[in-house]
């Protein structure tokens, strides 16, 4: 088995253009309830949307795209140290800002950005580095999923402290499925699932909102004013969408009534303005950009490179369904936003790069 050199993965590219087209105006959409609500600063946050993550997110895509992506493998530990610093300072009073309760955030000269999205990026490279390194010794509980288990502890460490639970979970699902593509063993998986339930069980006795978040999961009729607000607000605007919608920017929910709309409950907003047959369109989408993606990483002869795709792919979509799904109320309401369409300069910037680093990964392909 041999390898060659190709041009970038063509239908993968266009796939991640229509995405990130559909974002933009579906964005562009939401972004309009804004200027309904006092104090709202629609002009920074249009600012930071097109100008950071996607004028300067496509042209990071491009350069990305164009680097060889061996280097990454081996700056991947200085990677997951400097993320690991840039989390440590957004818990110090004078550098991190706290909003909504949470301190997850770090504001330079105007510009804010959030470090936990370089967090998840580097926890990606390193571990596809790390079992790249160990091969067939991951099915060793030493080499595969001891080393996991420390790196998904760092993480959560870092990420429980500020809070950010959904971005955790994200990370462990992403770690799990790289774990499995590398040849883990399927008992061990089971072990950690396992683990992962008790672990969430205890998160939800030692923190309330991860409770209440459980609770209105569970009866989300309670409550109608309070936790269960915004789940009923986004199904009101999903049912009011029908069939087809009630058309580009004529969206009630976002004005008054759906909490976070460019954010969270973004996927509201396009239901209500696409309906049904809009929805399904922007699931396909997602799908669409996970199984090619799956398909560039089968089709990559480096184990690392390999890893490297699943792992972002395996990210992206992950946070896009439970985005998805706990606006459509079959899981528990997260603060996680879509990726490619929610408000988040800094995550449409990364998620952008690295939808560069795996068109980079499809240029090299299996030859028999």
């Amino acid at each position: 088995m041999a390898s060659h050199k190709l041009k970038v993965d063509k239908t993968f590219l266009i796939i991640t253009i229509v995405l990130i087209v559909a974002g933009f105006f579906i964005f562009s959409s939401a972004s309009l309830g804004l200027l309904a609500k006092e104090g709202s600063n629609y002009s920074s946050i249009t600012f930071s949307q097109t100008v950071l993550g996607l004028c300067l997110g496509s042209l990071a895509m491009f350069l990305a795209s164009r680097l060889d992506y061996r280097i990454w493998r081996s700056t991947a530990f200085y990677i997951f140290i400097a993320a690991i610093i840039v989390n440590i300072l957004v818990l110090v009073p004078s550098i991190g800002f706290e909003h909504g309760g949470a301190r997850r955030w770090i504001m330079i000269h105007g510009v804010s950005f959030q470090p936990s999205e370089a967090l998840k990026f580097a926890f990606i490279l390193y571990f596809a580095a790390w079992l790249a390194g160990v091969k067939d010794k991951v099915k060793d509980l030493r080499w595969g999923l001891l080393p996991m288990l420390v790196l998904l502890g760092i993480c959560g460490a870092l990420l429980l402290k500020q809070p950010d639970t959904d971005t955790f979970l994200i990370i462990a699902i992403t770690g799990l499925a790289m774990y499995i593509a590398a040849g883990g063993q399927w008992r061990w998986v089971l072990v950690l699932m396992l683990s992962g339930l008790i672990g969430l069980s205890f998160l939800a006795y030692s923190r309330p909102y991860v409770m209440k978040r459980i609770q209105t999961f569970l009866h989300p009729t309670t409550d109608s004013l309070g936790s269960s607000y915004q789940i009923q607000q986004s199904l009101i605007a999903i049912g009011s969408g029908e069939m087809f919608g009630r058309g580009f920017g004529q969206s009630v929910q976002k004005f008054t009534y759906l909490p976070e709309p460019i954010g969270d409950s973004i996927f509201a907003v396009a239901a209500e303005e696409f309906g049904f047959a809009g929805s399904v369109v922007l699931l396909a989408i997602f799908l669409l950009f996970a199984t090619r993606g799956l398909k560039v990483a089968s089709r990559v002869p480096n184990v690392f490179g390999r890893l490297a795709v699943v792992g972002l792919v395996i990210m992206i979509i992950a946070q896009a369904f439970v985005n998805i799904g706990a606006m459509l109320g079959v899981l528990p309401l997260s603060g996680i936003t879509l990726p490619f369409v929610s408000h988040g300069g800094t995550s449409l910037f990364v998620s952008l790069f690295e939808v560069g680093i795996i068109l980079s990964i499809s240029k090299v392909q299996k030859t028999s």
